[in-house]
């Protein structure tokens, strides 16, 4: 009798070793799974870093966001230093002109801009209630750069040193013949862009718009010396 319970216990034994892996090894998959992170099919995220800036806190660093196998949706390259520095309305004309914050650092220029932009059009207006094309650019080379000008279009356009479109730079005259002639007029900034009164109000255009470009007449520049001397840098 007692054989039989001996071998009736060995076996259960044996039956249990044999299944008791098997229940681990599912529990253990069970887990792993949990812990799986499954994304959307063709997307991943990539992580940047930078061995060599690991320590600088100041270090330019990127973002990047979700790609596919094809391409980058977005990597966006930040300076913390830049960003941290860079006042409001760098940060807003850097985004009108579609250029780096570090690039933005005429402040006068910008305030003054940024005092006119938006006022009204008004033919032989000189003032914040409706000014015109060549009033505008009287007001900012008195102001930024402590410089008279003529007060037409066609006289600013006689009065300045005519330079090639290659070679402008921030604070150049841009002339256009609007209504015939010599007849706008408008200050470059960067990156293709001028300031000027147009019909429509003090704004900021493209110098590449197929509108201006049509009308495009050349460049006059005022005498650098004078001007880059009453820059103010931040």
């Amino acid at each position: 009798m007692s054989r039989h319970i001996l071998f009736a216990a060995t076996i259960l034994f044996l039956s249990l070793g044999a299944i008791s892996p098997v229940q681990a090894q599912k529990k253990k998959q069970g887990t792993s799974v949990k812990k799986e992170v499954k994304f959307l099919d063709e997307i991943t995220v990539e992580a940047s870093s930078d061995q060599n800036n690991a320590s600088d806190p100041k270090a330019a660093f990127s973002h990047s966001l979700f790609k596919d196998d094809k391409k980058t949706v977005a990597s966006l390259p930040i300076e913390t230093s830049t960003i941290e520095n860079a006042g409001s309305l760098q940060l807003k004309y850097a985004l009108l002109l579609d250029v780096e914050v570090e690039q933005i650092l005429n402040l006068n220029l910008l305030k003054m801009l940024d005092e006119w932009i938006g006022t009204r059009y008004r033919l032989g207006g000189a003032a914040k209630d409706g000014i015109d094309c060549s009033a505008l650019m009287q007001i900012l080379f008195t102001g930024l750069y402590g410089i008279s000008i003529p007060r037409t279009a066609k006289e600013q356009y006689n009065f300045s040193r005519k330079i090639s479109r290659t070679e402008l730079k921030e604070g150049d005259l841009v002339f256009f013949n609007t209504t015939g002639g010599v007849s706008h007029v408008g200050l470059y900034l960067q990156n293709n862009k001028f300031f000027h009164a147009s019909t429509s109000g003090v704004t900021i255009s493209d110098l590449y718009d197929e509108y201006w470009m049509k009308r495009f007449i050349g460049v006059g520049r005022v005498e650098a010396d004078q001007i880059t001397a009453l820059v103010t840098k931040p």
